[in-house]
């Protein structure tokens, strides 16, 4: 409780590692977390940063929108995984980020404190200390960290709203998620109509909450499920006369149409507010021109 005031940087479960392993000393003794301090005494810390994982560093060309001795704003393509795992040890955004500041090794998750879908494009944050870490997790946490995206949905939405409803595990299928009654953990997605099609509607999500696959389990839930998506947009919906441009468009939109525009934060060393914008990717682009296309064809 002392090193969490002293040490306001560090969470206290590092703190509480350092302790255990040894590398905090009080008046030259090694001490346990429990044991009493009375004032006066001397603390030295010692701890030095230890590389967290075996993630090898690739030359990988990223798209770095803005960046500071404390973090790192990257525009995410679509495609790209953002952690190794089984199947993906390679190729993925940390490992860019490892080759591109190698010092993320020493940081939980290579600095990443909110993650993007493999298929989900946009911006994305990235801590590069330990002290940047920890005050943007606790703006994630705090809900203070804005995230808005854009997203293509089937049918026509009449009006914006608000979904909250808790997110879980399926009860059946367990690497998705789904709406969770009674359980799972809260989620709020507030959504505005931007454009409206002939059968669909571009949307722009603003996230309370960070769940998995927030926002297409919530299009999803109220019967909005986004274009393309895999495992949440049921079957494909094709307008009724639509030229063979866009059936064929739609038919080979194999990802979500998902893309995070804009993110504000409180910057971790100045305090101060930070926004950033991006365009949405080529192929969200030309969907929508086809989209607005045969709206216009039929007059709508």
């Amino acid at each position: 409780q002392v090193l969490a005031e002293m040490f306001p940087d560090y969470s206290r479960a590092r703190l509480k590692q350092w302790i255990l392993d040894g590398q905090v000393m009080v008046d030259a003794q090694p001490r346990r977390p429990r044991d009493k301090l009375s004032g006066g005494e001397s603390i030295v810390i010692s701890a030095v940063p230890d590389e967290r994982e075996t993630w090898q560093p690739e030359n990988i060309v990223l798209d770095i929108v803005y960046e500071d001795d404390d973090i790192i704003v990257v525009n995410k393509p679509p495609g790209l995984v953002v952690h190794p795992a089984a199947g993906n040890l390679t190729g993925t955004l940390v490992n860019a980020l490892l080759h591109y500041a190698p010092e993320l090794n020493t940081l939980p998750r290579a600095g990443i404190v909110h993650r993007l879908d493999k298929n989900t494009s946009g911006l994305l944050i990235v801590a590069r200390t330990l002290p940047a870490h920890k005050r943007l997790v606790e703006q994630l946490q705090a809900r203070q960290c804005k995230r808005e995206y854009l997203a293509v949905v089937n049918g026509v939405m009449i009006s914006g709203g608000t979904v909250d409803a808790a997110i879980g595990r399926h009860p059946v299928q367990r690497k998705r998620m789904a709406v969770v009654e009674g359980g799972g953990r809260a989620a709020i997605s507030h959504y505005r109509v931007m454009e409206r099609f002939r059968s669909h509607t571009l949307v722009s999500v603003r996230l309370e909450t960070g769940r998995t696959h927030q926002i297409r389990v919530h299009m999803a839930h109220i019967r909005h499920p986004l274009v393309g998506d895999p495992e949440y947009g049921g079957r494909l919906r094709l307008p009724k006369g639509a030229s063979d441009k866009l059936r064929e468009m739609l038919r080979s939109f194999r990802r979500q149409a998902l893309h995070a525009a804009r993110l504000t934060v409180i910057h971790p060393r100045s305090g101060r507010s930070m926004e950033w914008n991006v365009p949405m990717p080529a192929d969200m682009e030309a969907l929508i021109a086809a989209l607005r296309e045969d709206a216009t064809q039929y007059g709508k």
